[in-house]
């Protein structure tokens, strides 16, 4: 499940999960769209693995200020809380879920 956050709750849950995802996205976004039922498949293959989270850009701006955040979609992996990788733009499932593998 892909759970949407604000800036207290990305920083309570998303910023302590050992692996966490991040799709930096907004509602007028016609890719982040078409990306949200993938992210929710993908986070169904790595529940227990890897926590998943939806931050609207355009309710955090502090978010994606801090994580540069410059065009959407956006997904954002961290480790620990710790910044690792960025994939910017739509991604297929098959590259979506080979990116998160290599990050592991």
């Amino acid at each position: 499940m892909v759970k949407k956050v604000n800036t207290q709750e990305f920083q309570n849950e998303a910023m302590k999960a050992p692996v966490a995802v991040v799709d930096f996205s907004a509602t007028w976004c016609g890719p982040c769209r078409l990306l949200a039922p993938i992210l929710e498949d993908v986070s169904e293959k790595y529940e227990g693995k890897v926590a998943f989270f939806a931050v609207d850009v355009d309710e955090s701006p502090e978010l994606a200020m801090q994580y540069r955040v410059n065009s959407v979609p956006c997904l954002v992996l961290l480790k620990d809380g710790v910044f690792a990788d960025q994939s910017v733009g739509f991604r297929p499932e098959p590259q979506l879920t080979a990116w998160i593998d290599n990050n592991l």
